[in-house]
């Protein structure tokens, strides 16, 4: 991976180098009855000749959208997605097979503290699982949420924590949501920061100058220097020359470690990456091993295919965990509590969500092949029971509806929902 195609090309001016081959698979729907779905994840994988394989943990605050990429990255939706905080509640595995390749997304709880985890009456697997996918994974991939002006500009002490404990795993920073930062010049403070302006053993140089119009919401036009992957060879000249351009106008300082195309990459296996301890920490802004960096949209799916073809690339050779027709090691009824919780999150207000109970009543095939599912939601309090159902049955009845489309989606059957509204006894 040369970089070309990455956010910080981007901002170099580096032409990609042609559109990125369309991915262009199916994947495939999750299996509707649990043996089905038990028999596929103890089927023999369906090796390839010469099979590659990734492992890639996803970690970020609660809320930055690691969900969403993830459900993007597959192609269809399995992870419950909401605005509410603490939505993924367990660890769970999506898999993307492509040719010769098979991409493990190791979808992780938001990284959280106990106070937290109390407060939401959380499980207390959820301080324990990110740290656990981040012993299996092959690469990390570091979520910001850029959209939030409160956290952007700085790793949370427990990303930070993380990231310091497992120094030796290659780790990419992606900036989420940069389709709702209307002012882009704030892209190249944010990645000073979240990367202590080192990037790939590199460091990355801006200066004030190019702050003075700090009106414009414009894109810049190639404001960062980017270090490239050891092995990579620098883009040649055609773009040099703006290159040069954009140092001029952005303030970008040569002298100190902005690279031009004849220079030799400075990279993290040769100086081996640092350990950084407590101590270090608590001056820590971001993260100074960063390999690369992208920027995009998860929920639009703008750039996804750019990062999913980066991944693609990272695999190594090794054998395949699951068979091709694996798209998650969910259950089906665990895809389902996950999308009924999500719009349960949505539509219920505060802390309310957190207290319903699921219990499946019935999960059969009908006649005509459609799945049908009847699911009891359980509330502490009559008032919960009132808000849950809404006048008229309008939002247990929206929820319901809605809730019904993903999972036709996930299943690629026709499903009927009914969801039961009680008070627990």
């Amino acid at each position: 991976w040369n970089g070309s195609s990455s956010a910080l090309g981007s901002f170099l001016g580096i032409p990609a180098e042609g559109p990125p081959t369309p991915l262009g698979q199916h994947p495939p729907p999750v299996a509707t009855s649990k043996e089905e779905q038990k028999r596929l994840l103890q089927h023999r994988p369906d090796q390839p000749k010469n099979p590659k394989v990734l492992r890639i943990a996803i970690i970020g605050a609660p809320n930055a959208g690691k969900s969403t990429l993830s459900n993007q990255l597959l192609g269809r939706k399995v992870f419950p997605v909401s605005k509410k905080v603490h939505t993924t509640r367990c660890k769970a595995r999506g898999v993307i097979t492509h040719e010769d390749t098979q991409l493990i997304i190791l979808d992780t709880p938001g990284l959280t503290n106990p106070l937290k985890v109390k407060r939401h009456n959380l499980e207390k697997a959820m301080l324990t699982d990110p740290w656990d996918s981040m012993k299996h994974a092959d690469l990390v991939l570091v979520l910001v949420d850029v959209s939030d002006h409160w956290t952007r500009n700085a790793l949370s002490r427990e990303v930070l924590k993380c990231l310091s404990r497992f120094p030796h795993i290659p780790s990419v920073l992606v900036l989420n949501k940069v389709d709702i930062l209307k002012k882009k010049y704030l892209l190249l403070d944010i990645v000073t920061d979240l990367t202590e302006g080192i990037v790939n053993g590199k460091k990355l140089e801006v200066k004030s100058a190019f702050k003075a119009d700090s009106s414009s919401s414009a894109k810049p036009p190639l404001q960062i220097t980017q270090a490239f992957p050891p092995g990579s060879r620098a883009p040649e000249s055609p773009c040099r020359q703006e290159t040069d351009q954009a140092r001029e106008g952005s303030g970008l300082d040569n002298s100190s470690g902005v690279r031009d195309a004849k220079s030799s990459p400075i990279t993290e296996e040769a100086q081996g990456p640092k350990h950084y301890g407590q101590k270090d920490l608590k001056d820590m802004k971001g993260w100074p091993n960063f390999r690369e960096i992208f920027m995009l949209a998860a929920r639009s799916g703008e750039e996804v295919d750019t990062l999913k073809q980066y991944l693609l690339m990272q695999a190594k050779p090794g054998p395949w965990e699951f068979h091709s027709d694996v798209l998650t090691n969910q259950s089906p009824q665990e895809v389902c509590d996950n999308i009924i919780r999500e719009k349960v999150l949505e539509y219920l207000p505060l802390e309310v969500p957190y207290g319903v109970t699921q219990v499946t009543e019935m999960w059969e095939e009908g006649e005509c092949g459609e799945l049908l599912i009847v699911q009891n939601l359980l509330v502490p309090r009559k008032a919960h029971m009132r808000m849950l159902i809404g006048r008229g049955g309008k939002v247990i009845s929206r929820i319901a509806q809605e809730a019904g489309q993903d999972l036709m989606n996930a299943f690629l059957c026709d499903v009927r929902l009914k969801l039961r509204v009680e008070v627990k006894s």
